[in-house]
């Protein structure tokens, strides 16, 4: 390529495009990187400065915006990858913003003969590339402001005086522009506000209440409603319709609509990603018909992944100076040249190479639907199953009963139970499966839409992303891999959450927050009573307790998510638990969160009031060592106190007392005599402590069974022996002697059997085999027998 430009007639034109191979060379190499930036994130060069006076070279100038592009971005490679897929066409596009820049220096002669030659080719290749005969074309930067300009352009018609008299032509008889309630989000504001008109000149349409689309505009009251404007004195303007809407990718009946307009005179304008099909052989009848419209709204930027290119309003009208007045056209050459990059890149593509994207993009729409259809619990909203460049799909369970099983929950007729807030709950789950497969499939392009019927629902519109992002059929593959890894998450979530809340709302210490916005198995909280404490102590021990209760479930071993919830909007103090899978132990998961719970509750009281009844044991142990005192002093005698009587007497009659000490018992928070000890020559344990909060933590499970799983072997599939022998191993243990404290004897079997045979008559089983199982202990009996 560099040896064709230097064979270029105009060195300026060569430089240009060698310039511009250069610069997006460097623009494009991620891995030249400054070493500074991986040290820290923001550098002394990043702070604004003074211009430099003998100025910079066009390399350093170029490492400064790439730097600037790629600077910030840590680990998140979505712009690089951006980047990488411009491809040459791309730089075809870039050209031509710099070509635009060295035409407009021309003589005004040589420039007015280059930019009509530029205008009129491109105008033409894109009415024959697109079906619209006779067309002319407006290129905008926004997508809005054709649409603008059409309005514009619609009330110089309409109103004869509008030139002259300007807003008093409109009050004596007010304009009305009707937009679907589908279309994009503050499109008719936006024009209101561009054309300073009110609010009232703008009549949303609802769409099909009753037949047809839930996408599509209704025609039969939108008859209605012009009917109504008209005997209002009210002037109907322009109608519009949408080839795709914004959100499901539906298409008005433009053929029914087109005919409505023609009876009131009316403009009619469409836009939509729809549109883009009719470069295609084959067309839907329901997009051909906008061919017939009076103006439509193209994007080819995004359809073929050109970047900077400016969007294209196609539109039929007779008066050149009508649309002069409402500026689809201009007299200035310089504004003619905003079709300079496109007319580069569609001259690069060719006809072959722009309907082989647009093709390209409708093929990965198929292949999706054609694999969601052998999916369950998928809900596909698609207007036109064989030609719908547009697929929009959600995870919808209609059973939730946890025995049914997909097959059988679909050939099953009993209705579904009703499920409290059902859908708030599927659009949560259905942004955490949109936000999920985006992740995990970047090169998809999906994203999460929002719908007025359907709710949230996940979006595949390749048209819009494909050309962009560079997706392939492997890419759709892999997203329907991800897709049949999520579903059995989100329907085994799906059934426990009940399941999970009930056993939260029956299990004392715990409190059950209904958060519908968390995509997970739920929320809980840990609460306690309160001791008459002021709020903000309360809160903050709650804040703790809940803070340590998350860090203890996140160090057991378990496939679960603990977590504080989201950034934003999610409930204080509160441990949110994310996806489950169907193996899991509800009743053990809660059990096990009370459990933990009370057992920090209780540290934290122990630490707390330690203090407290340290320093209460001080002064009662202070009392009673000045009592004792006191009684030393009435047994001796006032003789034993003179120091040289005493020692004759003690000499002569030697004084025995018996040592009284005390001992404090932390446990017990009293002090105890220390008698005992003495007489047993070993310090007791004193007063038995509470027993322990235990959890179900200490379940036998099998061999690599993680924490919170239900068994999938049912009891039968363990054998006899192997019960027998876990059996034994239980009764070895509890058949251990205990340990002796100093100064005690062991005793034989023979002397222990008297207190074994008291001790039978009682219902208090021995220690140690509270959680054994009731067939375990018949085979203890067996044994003993034996």
């Amino acid at each position: 390529m560099d040896a064709s430009l230097e064979k270029m007639v105009d060195p300026t034109l060569a430089e240009m495009g060698k310039n511009l191979n250069e610069a997006m060379k460097m623009l494009e190499d991620n891995q030249r990187k400054a070493e500074e930036e991986n040290e820290k994130k923001y550098a002394r060069k990043d702070i604004p400065g003074p211009l430099q006076g003998s100025g910079q070279d066009m390399v350093s100038i170029l490492q400064l915006v790439q730097n600037l592009m790629h600077g910030e971005e840590e680990e998140e490679s979505s712009q690089a990858y951006r980047l990488q897929n411009v491809g040459e066409q791309g730089h075809m596009a870039l050209l031509g913003h710099s070509l635009a820049a060295y035409i407009s220096v021309l003589d005004r002669e040589r420039l007015r003969k280059l930019t009509t030659r530029i205008l009129s080719d491109t105008t033409l290749w894109l009415c024959r590339l697109f079906r619209y005969e006779n067309g002319s074309a407006y290129y905008h930067e926004d997508d809005r402001e054709g649409l603008l300009k059409i309005c514009r352009l619609v009330i110089h018609t309409r109103y004869e005086d509008y030139t002259v008299e300007g807003f008093n032509v409109l009050y004596t008889k007010q304009p009305i522009i009707y937009i679907s309630s589908a279309a994009r989000t503050g499109l008719g504001q936006a024009l209101c506000n561009q054309l300073g008109l009110p609010l009232s000149c703008m009549c949303r349409v609802p769409c099909n209440t009753m037949f047809g689309s839930q996408h599509q505009m209704d025609v039969a009251l939108l008859d209605r409603l012009i009917k109504d404007d008209v005997e209002s004195g009210k002037l109907p303007l322009l109608l519009v319709a949408n080839a795709g809407t914004p959100g499901a990718g539906h298409t008005d009946k433009l053929g029914r609509l087109k005919e409505l307009c023609e009876q009131y005179n009316m403009w009619l304008h469409v836009e939509g990603v729809n549109l883009a099909t009719l470069a295609l052989g084959y067309v839907s009848s329901s997009v051909l018909a906008a061919t017939k419209c009076d103006s439509m709204t193209l994007t080819l930027g995004s359809w073929l992944g050109l970047p900077a290119v400016p969007a294209v309003t196609l539109y039929r009208h007779e008066d050149p100076s009508l649309s002069l007045a409402a500026g689809l056209t201009s007299s200035q050459p310089v504004e003619k040249l905003r079709a300079l990059p496109l007319w580069l890149s569609l001259q690069y593509l060719g006809h072959d190479g722009i309907v082989e994207r647009i093709k390209h993009a409708s093929q990965l729409s198929q292949r999706l639907l054609e694999n969601l259809k052998n999916l369950d619990f998928i809900k596909t909203s698609v207007e036109d199953e064989l030609s719908s460049p547009v697929v929009v799909f959600k995870f919808y369970q209609k059973y939730l009963n946890r025995d049914q099983t997909p097959s059988a929950a679909q050939a099953s007729t009993i209705p579904h139970p009703v499920i409290s807030n059902e859908g708030h709950i599927y659009d949560t789950f259905n942004q955490w499966l949109g936000e999920q497969l985006a992740q995990l499939v970047p090169a998809s392009g999906v994203d999460v839409v929002e719908l007025e019927d359907e709710g949230t629902c996940v979006r595949f519109s390749p048209l819009m992303t494909s050309a962009v992002l560079g997706t392939e059929i492997q890419d759709v593959d892999q997203l329907v891999d991800c897709l049949k890894m999520k579903i059995p998450v989100l329907t085994s979530t799906l059934q426990l959450r009940e399941e999970f809340e009930q056993e939260v709302r029956r299990t004392v210490g715990l409190l059950y927050i209904e958060d519908l916005s968390w995509p997970g198995l739920g929320v809980v909280r840990y609460s306690y009573h309160s001791d008459g404490k002021n709020d903000d102590k309360q809160e903050k021990e709650l804040e703790n307790i809940n803070t340590e209760l998350l860090k203890k479930l996140n160090e057991l071993e378990s496939d679960l998510t603990f977590s504080l919830g989201p950034e934003f909007g999610g409930q204080k103090n509160c441990v949110y638990i994310g996806m489950v899978t169907e193996d899991l132990d509800v009743s053990e998961l809660v059990e096990t969160i009370a459990a933990t719970g009370r057992e920090i509750e209780e540290n934290s009281r122990l630490l707390e009031n330690m203090t407290e009844v340290v320093r209460k044991g001080i002064q009662e142990a202070q009392l009673q060592l000045q009592k004792a005192n006191e009684e030393r002093l009435l047994e001796e005698g006032l003789l034993r106190q003179i120091p040289v009587v005493s020692s004759v007497l003690n000499w002569f009659s030697p004084f025995q007392a018996s040592p009284k000490g005390r001992t404090f018992n932390l446990t017990a928070g009293s002090l105890e005599s220390t008698e005992s000890t003495y007489v047993s020559k070993a310090q007791g344990t004193g007063t038995t402590p509470p027993p322990t909060p235990t959890s179900s933590l200490t379940k036998q499970r099998l061999p690599g069974q993680k924490i919170f799983k239900r068994s999938l072997r049912n009891s039968d599939a363990f054998s006899e022996t192997s019960s027998v022998s876990h059996c034994e191993d239980l009764e070895k243990t509890d058949q251990r002697p205990p340990a002796l404290s100093p100064g005690q004897e062991q005793r034989s079997p023979e002397t222990e059997k008297p207190e074994q045979q008291q001790q039978e008559g009682t219902q208090t089983p021995p220690k140690g085999t509270e959680d054994i199982p009731r067939d375990c202990t018949k085979v203890e009996e067996q044994e003993s027998q034996r």
